[in-house]
Order: structure tokens, then sequence, then C-alpha cells
């Protein structure tokens, strides 16, 4: 592989890929540079409070940001097929990862939820990790579904559970949510009947009630949703101040690095909430510009999954574009008051290497697939130049 390809501005194969692939890629950057700007400006206050660095916690994104984007670039060079053919191995490998953080001792705990594994100073998540890899293989198992027998079928389904029960021991019911249904809409994409796909959603929604009546701490979380106000200095006081946020920013915001709901009011407002922090910054204008970039890479997404000829390469632009799309829209909801309280960050806007390496593999993912969905159209704009040069030598000589 080239080295050069491994670094985006210097990446010379871009000029001959799809329409589709290079604007996502572009959308991509965008999305990527207006993150870094948001978190420079929402993690700035609590970094110099915690770390005497305001810059502490931008510099360590800037090292996962360029880790992500060596990952990203890889991606979109490798053929899918290649990318298909391990997916399972790193699937099975965050899935054992996402039990070890179940052991006391092993993970690591924040907000009384064992997400992490301290390998040395780096943590690693692994239920964000799995993300784009479970994405891979429900696309797999959904679009080979009529060709594959139902051992393999229900060992695959088993493994989903596994995921998703793993993931929900943790506890983590936001990402349990949004991995569920990310792989029902994929098998819903692919057309699999309607009987199994009822029965499975009443099964999840089983489960989160389930989830929801035994965990104190999410039945609060729900019950402050529905009134904030209530408990305004205790269970609803993230949402309140979150709101409060939004409701500042008013039509234009109050400008770049002012918030003042940054300042120690609204809490981890450089993971969970950064939204509110953008809102408030950029206003109700700002708010409609990123989401009028979520539409267009939902739109992009789509073309790629028409245009794809492969049923599996659809089912993983569907999947990627619900993955990146939904997660952003959860968690503006949740900051909107919206949804009920969760943890889930902004793609490429929130504090966290893992989020971003999973968010860039997903990008690249999307831009893969549409290359090899487009390669056939795609034509160098000197090729025809030369070969009617051929064409138009081979004629005299023949006249001649």
């Amino acid at each position: 592989m080239n080295l050069r390809r491994l670094i985006p501005i210097f990446d010379s194969s871009v000029s001959n890929w799809a329409l589709e692939a290079r604007l996502l890629r572009w959308l991509t950057l965008i999305w990527l540079f207006v993150g870094l700007i948001m978190l420079f400006s929402a993690s700035y206050p609590v970094a110099d409070a915690r770390q005497n660095d305001g810059l502490y916690y931008f510099k360590r994104q800037l090292l996962w940001v360029f880790v992500s984007l060596i990952g990203f670039n890889i991606i979109v060079n490798l053929p899918l097929q290649k990318i298909l053919g391990v997916s399972h191995w790193f699937l099975l490998l965050f899935l054992g990862l996402i039990f070890v953080t179940l052991i006391p001792g092993l993970g690591k705990k924040a907000f009384d939820a064992a997400r992490w594994i301290a390998i040395g100073p780096i943590p690693i998540q692994p239920s964000e990790l799995i993300k784009p890899f479970l994405v891979l293989q429900s696309a797999r198992l959904f679009g080979q579904w009529e060709r594959i027998s139902w051992r393999i079928r229900l060992a695959w389904l088993g493994i989903f559970g596994l995921v998703l029960l793993g993931i929900l021991a943790q506890p983590n019911l936001s990402t349990t949510a949004l991995c569920g249904m990310t792989i029902w809409l994929i098998a819903l994409a692919s057309g699999l009947h309607y009987k199994y796909l009822g029965g499975t959603a009443i099964g999840g929604v089983m489960l989160a009630i389930l989830s929801i009546s035994i965990k104190e701490y999410q039945r609060k979380r729900v019950m402050s949703f529905l009134n904030p106000w209530a408990d305004a200095t205790g269970d609803g006081y993230q949402l309140v101040q979150s709101l409060l946020a939004v409701g500042s920013g008013r039509t234009w915001g109050s400008g770049y690095g002012l918030s003042q709901q940054k300042l120690f009011y609204l809490p981890i407002q450089d993971t969970d909430f950064i939204f509110a922090v953008f809102a408030e910054e950029f206003g109700f204008v700002g708010s409609m510009v990123l989401m009028l970039l979520l539409a267009t890479f939902a739109t992009l997404g789509l073309i790629v999954a028409l245009k794809a000829k492969n049923p599996v390469h659809q089912l993983v632009a569907i999947g990627v574009t619900i993955l990146m799309v939904g997660q952003s829209l959860l968690h503006i909801g949740v900051a909107t008051g919206s949804l009920p309280t969760t943890g889930l960050p902004l793609p490429m806007f929130s504090y966290g290497g893992n989020s971003m390496i999973a968010s860039l593999i997903a990008a690249g993912l999307l831009i893969r697939v549409a290359r090899e969905s487009n390669e056939a159209e795609v034509v160098p704009l000197q090729k025809p130049l030369l070969e009617n040069g051929r064409k138009r030598r081979s004629f005299h000589r023949t006249r001649n």
C-alpha cells in the first residue's frame, strides 16, 4: 500500500473516485473539523480546572484523530470483500472484551457503569469499537439470509443477542438500544419476513422495559425526562441545564467560545451533552446547519445503497448511515429533551478516542461501498483523449 494514502490530504487516488465517494469524504472531513472546533470550546474550562491545561482534552483528541484517520484511509483503499472476510473476528474479539469489562477489577467504572478496560494509559471501550463490525456482520448475515442454513442463522443471531446482553449488563441501555435498532433496521432493509421482525421488536421493547424496571437510575432518568423541572436540582438537573443552554442560543447563538452553561453548570458538556454547548454558541441557525449536514450525509448514504449492486454492500451502506445519523439524532434528542437522558456521544464531536475510531471507520466503510459501486463508471479525464488520439493515428495509417 502507498504510504501517502494514509494521510487524507496526500491521497492522489481521490480524483478517480466516484462522485458520491468524493462528496462523502469531504463531508466526513468537514464534520470532523467542525467537531474538533466545538470540542476545543466545550472542553477548555473543564480541562483547565481538572488538568491545569485548557488544551489537555483537545490535544488528546488530536492524537486519536490522527490514529483514526490512518484507519479511515486503510478502509477506503481496501477491497470491501477483504474487510467483510475478517469482520467476524473483530466482532468476536470485542464481544469477548465486553464480557471482560464485567469482571470486577478488570472493568473500569465510570458513573456506576463498567464500560472500559484500561490498557496502560489507554482506555478501551469495546461497546463503541464493536459498532462498525456489528454493521458489517449484520449485512453479511441478512444479505445472504436465503443462501445459508438455519444453523448458521441461529448461531449469528445468538452472537448478536450476546452482544446486546453484554452491553446491557454493563449497564449501557442507550448503546444497547442503538445497536439493537441498527441490526433490526438492517434486517428490515434486507426484506426479512415481518413475523421475525415483529417478534424481535416486541422482545427488544420488553427487554428495555425490564431493564428500566430493575435499574433504579434508569427509571429515575425516564421520570425526570417527563418533567425535569419537578426536581431541577436533583434528577432533572442535567436536562434542565441542557435546555437552558439550548434556549440561551436563541437565533444566532451567543458566539463561539461564549457559552455560559459550559462553565460548570452543565455536566459532561464535552461528551454526552456537547450539542447543548453547540446550540448555545451557534443558536438555531447553527443547529439547522448541523441538521442539514446530517441530512446530506443520510441522502448520500441512501444514494450509495441504491447504486450498490451487491446486496451485502447495500446493507453495509444502509447500516453505516443508520449508525452515524441515528446516533447523532439520538444525541440531539437527549440534549433537547425530546428523548430520555442517555449516554450517547455525538459522532466526531464528543471527546473520546473509541468513539472517534468507530465513527471514522464507519464513514470509511460507506465511502468504500461508494467507490466499489461506481468504480466501473469512473473514467479518468485524460483517458478518452489518449484513446481518441490512438484511434486517429490508426485511422490515418489505414488510409495511407
